[in-house]
């Protein structure tokens, strides 16, 4: 793998059937990885939230935030975010992403995983907000974690798994979010803090101010 994804970047394809994804295990912030996570973990307001699920809430096993454009909201399994404006370094990172993807992102959600026992559910991100085909650039700082997707379909197929190492960068786009679930599981050993940070574009006609 580390062949395979070595050239600096570089978006490579994964050979998934139904999906269009692609992994640059080395992105140029021009910056370090970690010292940009450590001034995100310090500079972002972070919220807890409570997510749905069956008609169920519970508590979310991470933390997050969204920043963007005016008007571009976002909700998902109930909860509901209203941007907040960009700040002057997550734009320096979203045009650095935007050049390397050829998309322009107008809105960005952070997700910050503290440890090991935070993760992320298996899911789609299908939201109407996002269209009917996302586009989805995924950034991750500090410690790697694994990623994991599945099929819809092929319910019974063998999962597809993907350390995201820090400083890399994955796309997902087309029908992925039409064909595949993806979640990151909590980790049984401990480990050190990651965070996450997945650009999208949000329709305006569907943001959530005003609502």
């Amino acid at each position: 793998m580390s062949d395979l994804f070595s050239d600096k970047n570089m978006l490579h394809p994964l050979p998934l059937r139904g999906a269009e994804v692609f992994y640059a295990r080395y992105f140029d912030l021009g910056q370090d990885p970690i010292c940009l996570m450590q001034r995100l973990i310090v500079e972002v307001p972070w919220r807890a939230e409570n997510v749905v699920v069956w008609g169920k809430s519970y508590p979310q096993p991470r933390l997050i935030a969204w920043f963007g454009d005016a008007g571009r909201g976002y909700q998902y399994s109930g909860v509901k975010l209203n941007p907040l404006p960009w700040s002057a370094l997550l734009l320096s990172v979203k045009r650095r992403v935007e050049q390397l993807v050829g998309v322009d992102f107008n809105s960005v959600l952070l997700n910050y995983y503290r440890d090991n026992r935070d993760s992320m559910g298996f899911h789609s991100d299908e939201e109407k907000e996002l269209g009917k085909r996302p586009i989805i650039a995924s950034l991750s700082l500090g410690q790697g974690r694994v990623f994991i997707l599945k099929s819809k379909q092929d319910t019974a197929g063998k999962s597809i798994k993907l350390k995201l190492e820090s400083g890399s960068l994955l796309l997902m786009k087309g029908d992925t979010q039409k064909n595949w679930k993806h979640g990151i599981e909590k980790e049984k050993r401990p480990c050190g803090p990651r965070v996450n940070l997945t650009f999208r574009r949000i329709n305006a006609d569907d943001g959530l101010v005003g609502k």
